[in-house]
């Protein structure tokens, strides 16, 4: 396992060295929404406004997990908890933190933070036109399960991805 996940406030359970980078992933929670928001906003367009992010920070059932730099959400990726599934609402990175590998590592924190709270899948949608986020999620062991048309506001499509979340690799 590449890290071992938080509980509680934000605070490490334990800390394992991350590559190329030395930071642990934590739980988001309201006191990081400014940060969110920039980061959104530099990264996603505004993907959510204040409210859906105070909702997305605040809610038990909706894991928010970040890597940080003092106060600054550099990464970060979020899921819904809905029965057995863990639904990914969102992943960013700062532009300038890109393709140093945290994409993946927020992802699979993500990941393990949703299997340890009982997903047994996990599932996105994804524009066709990211080239590098289906790459990610490629790497990330997610499949291609289906299309939806015209699913983005730009009219974009989405391809829908699935991924089993087993003990072997979360436990």
């Amino acid at each position: 396992m590449l890290m071992n996940l938080l509980s509680g406030e934000g605070q490490p359970v334990s800390r394992a060295p991350l590559q190329p980078l030395d930071w642990t992933p934590i739980l988001l929670g309201p006191q990081h929404l400014d940060s969110c928001l920039a980061l959104d906003g530099a990264s996603l367009g505004g993907l959510w406004s204040e409210a859906q992010w105070r909702q997305e920070l605040e809610a038990p059932e909706r894991p928010c997990v970040g890597m940080m730099r003092g106060a600054t959400v550099l990464a970060l990726a979020c899921g819904w908890l809905v029965l057995d599934e863990l639904h990914i609402t969102a992943l960013a990175v700062g532009p300038s933190w890109r393709r140093r590998g945290l994409g993946l590592l927020i992802l699979q924190a993500l990941l393990h933070q949703g299997h340890a709270s009982g997903a047994r899948r996990a599932t996105l949608e994804v524009a066709t036109t990211n080239t590098a986020a289906c790459a990610l999620y490629r790497a990330a062991g997610f499949e291609e399960a289906g299309i939806r048309r015209g699913y983005y506001r730009n009219g974009d499509d989405a391809l829908i991805q699935w991924k089993k979340l087993t003990d072997q690799e979360f436990g």
